[in-house]
Order: C-alpha cells, then sequence, then structure tokens
C-alpha cells in the first residue's frame, strides 16, 4: 500500500517530512517552496488515489501560481496543526 492510498497516511508522511526538514534547519519559506513543488509533481504525476486527494488535484488545476502557493502553505499548515493535537 503507498502513502498515497490513504489521507491519514499520507498527511503523516508529509508531516514526518515536515519533521525531519526543520530538524536539518530548513528555512520555513524553503519549506513552503518545496511543498509547491511536491504540489505541482503530484498534479503532474500522479494519479488522486482517494477522494480527498481528488479534490485537492482539482483545485491544483484550476488555481493560479499563488494560488497554488497558498494551498501547498495550507496542507503544510494542516499538517502541523494535526501533529500538535
Amino acid at each position: 500500500m503507498s502513502v498515497l492510498d490513504n489521507w491519514d497516511q499520507w498527511k503523516q508522511f508529509l508531516d514526518g517530512r515536515l519533521d525531519q526538514a526543520k530538524q536539518d534547519g530548513m528555512a520555513e519559506n524553503v519549506v513552503s517552496d518545496i511543498a509547491y513543488e511536491v504540489g505541482e509533481y503530484l498534479a503532474n504525476n500522479v494519479d488522486p488515489k482517494n477522494e480527498q486527494e481528488r479534490v485537492l488535484s482539482d483545485m491544483w488545476k484550476v488555481a493560479d501560481e499563488q494560488e497554488q502557493h497558498a494551498i501547498a502553505n495550507m496542507m503544510v499548515k494542516l499538517v502541523q496543526s494535526n501533529s500538535a493535537q
């Protein structure tokens, strides 16, 4: 099973990567840029595996670049807020 098959596993995977980036001293703006690049890659190369990913994919495709950065930043915040709970 891929981390993309399950929404909660996907968020846990992202949370782990964010924690690792912070521990390595990565600046918040760099994390944001990487989140955007990951979103761009997923939108162009990966078929969504669940309803949540389909919504994100559809939103990404209709968004302009600034909106895509906002989506990426919201995903980072979502993952961070879930790990703080």
